[in-house]
């Protein structure tokens, strides 16, 4: 079989079908995409609401709790105690089969009327640590998301075994580290990315097996440097403490001499660690992994987004989580030994056979079912025999291409094509999706997408940000008290919570750090990491090391200032 051109029927650009996808797509007994891969995955981000967190109470037991549901975007919310417990059977929600409307518009019909959980977050596993989505196995974390087995660590996501750390992102098993992206088994590292197996660095890039560096770049094994120069252990310390990093001041002063030194040296076309015939970025321990960026311990699969544990098998356009899964098509938010799932959202424990369908843990052999938990042989929530169940799936399959969904802009969804966008419950401002394909209002609104307005706020502020102390020496116990205006003022489009507090673990944690207080609030923090990281998009380049033919795929676009180099060469200009 030969590879294929197709036109994307979403942003009308050209994209290639390779032989290994066909193969993959006769497996799986799904049709090939008629979405390019970037809109694949803007379309599954658009279902993700990461950090959006509003009061409410449970629609149940009527207990007061945190949840990633509005009360203007779902009716029924329910609080991990609820929806987790017996005392509700998402059965009595079924629906009939009706041949005369699209099979998607029955199914939102259904997911609109079956309660949703509060946060995709594992309560039980969860201590101390209510205000955080998309995780489990937390203690006492704030405002974390994307997490798993973190303690003591607030502000920031995809933390995986971290602990005593603040301002993270996509960090794995770091301790007492602050303002950090994309590093893996650091300890006290503050202001710093790509680093690995480090201790006591600062502002420093690329590092590998590093201790007491400061503003260095693409150093291994490497100790007591400061702008890659070398000092002396007593030089050195000397040299840092007079930076003087508690003053806000000071600190500012060398954010911007850093990143004018960053940008000097080469960068490695991709961050990974122990991969076998890869393509993407931020990846750990795969085996021809193609086209997948911050995953883990994958292999032979394809078009994968924030997979941080594994293993994962044989799947294709996957997104989130992803723990121990094979053979899994076109889902989000789903894991612990699922196979054989395709359109789903949620789909947890043991689950296999399961097509078009959200929040259904340890099912079987389902089609268009929401929230049901332990059932076999059921579409729309409602129970059939195993033998009506298999005669009716390939009648349903044929009426979703012979009569699909078909969206205000044209766009057609016959069986093989994931959730519309339009059907999502969140805002497209308030999903992943605003995060990696931004877009105006006018232009959500015009793709008939949800769009959530600004909240007003009225916080009450104490102290402007420019009012703060300039070193946390200065710093008394008394601002725990006080409400700091954000330095953005909400000017900025990033979410801004305007206001913000500094709470005791802060303080504590500021203080032992040696740091001063921050200016921003956590959102607007969090999308300057954010920020840092290359997109989800590769593009083919050569090397720029004078002399060197290789060609490779990488994040870094063809117009961006940095020298971005092949292994060989970075390595051998690695200090």
């Amino acid at each position: 079989m030969q590879s294929e051109t197709r036109q994307c029927q979403n942003c009308k650009k050209d994209f290639t079908i390779e032989p290994d996808d066909f193969g993959f797509y006769e497996k799986m007994q799904v049709p090939p995409p008629t979405w390019c891969p970037e809109c694949r995955l803007q379309r599954r981000l658009a279902w993700r609401n990461e950090n959006g967190l509003y009061p409410r109470e449970c629609d149940l037991c009527g207990k007061k709790m945190i949840s990633i549901y509005s009360d203007k975007s779902h009716d029924l919310v329910y609080c991990d105690k609820c929806y987790w417990g017996d005392g509700w059977d998402a059965s009595i929600y079924k629906m009939d089969l009706d041949f005369s409307k699209p099979f998607i518009e029955q199914f939102f019909e259904l997911f609109r009327k079956v309660p949703a959980p509060n946060l995709f977050a594992f309560g039980t596993t969860m201590i101390n640590s209510q205000y955080c989505n998309l995780a489990n196995d937390m203690k006492n974390c704030y405002l974390l998301h994307d997490g798993t087995f973190d303690e003591n660590v607030s502000y920031g996501s995809g933390a995986f075994y971290c602990k005593d750390s603040q301002d993270i992102t996509m960090a794995r098993k770091c301790e007492l580290c602050y303002e950090i992206v994309t590093c893996i088994n650091c300890y006290q590292t503050v202001f710093s990315q790509n680093c690995q197996d480090c201790i006591n660095v600062s502002f420093s890039y690329g590092l590998h097996g590093c201790n007491n560096c400061f503003g260095c770049v693409n150093l291994d094994k490497k100790s007591h440097c400061i702008f890659n120069e070398q000092y002396s252990k007593e030089e050195y310390e000397r040299k840092v403490e007079s930076f003087k990093l508690e003053s806000h001041k000071k600190l500012t002063n060398i954010k911007e001499k850093i990143s004018e030194f960053w940008i000097k040296f080469p960068k490695r076309y991709y961050f990974g660690v122990q991969n076998v015939n890869v393509t993407g970025d931020y990846l750990e321990r795969s085996k021809n992994a193609k086209s997948c960026f911050g995953v883990a311990n994958a292999e032979d699969s394809k078009f994968l987004t924030f997979c941080s544990n594994g293993p994962i098998k044989t799947t294709y356009d996957f997104t989130h989580y992803g723990d121990n899964i094979e053979m899994v098509y076109e889902c989000l938010q789903s894991g612990d030994g699922i196979s054989n799932v395709k359109f789903g959202w949620g789909i947890w424990t043991n689950s296999s056979d399961v097509q078009y369908s959200v929040t259904n843990p340890g099912t079987s052999h389902i089609f268009g079912c929401v929230g049901l938990k332990k059932k076999q042989y059921c579409i729309l929530n409602k129970q059939y025999t195993k033998e009506e169940y298999e005669e009716l799936i390939p009648k349903i399959i044929k009426h979703m291409n012979d009569k699909p969904f078909v969206d205000k802009k044209e766009r057609v969804y016959r069986y093989g094509e994931f959730f519309p966008i339009e059907f999502s419950p969140f805002g497209y401002n308030e999903t992943t999706a605003q995060e990696y394909f931004p877009l105006k209002e006018t232009e959500a609104r015009e793709n008939s997408y949800k769009w959530v307005e600004p909240q007003k706020r009225n916080y009450g502020i104490t102290k402007s940000s420019n009012e703060l102390p300039d070193a946390i020496e200065e710093v008394s116990d008394s601002i725990l008290g006080e409400v700091i205006g954000c330095e953005h003022k909400g000017n900025c489009e990033e979410n801004c919570m305007t206001a913000f507090k500094i709470l005791p673990y802060d303080l504590s944690f500021y203080r032992r750090m040696n740091l001063p207080l921050p200016r921003l609030c956590p959102n607007c923090r969090r999308h300057k990491r954010v920020k840092q990281r290359n997109p989800l998009k590769l593009w083919h380049r050569k090397c720029m090391k004078p002399g060197c033919s290789n060609e490779f795929e990488t994040t870094y676009a063809p117009d961006r200032p940095e020298i971005v180099c092949c292994e060989s060469c970075y390595q051998r200009e690695v200090y």
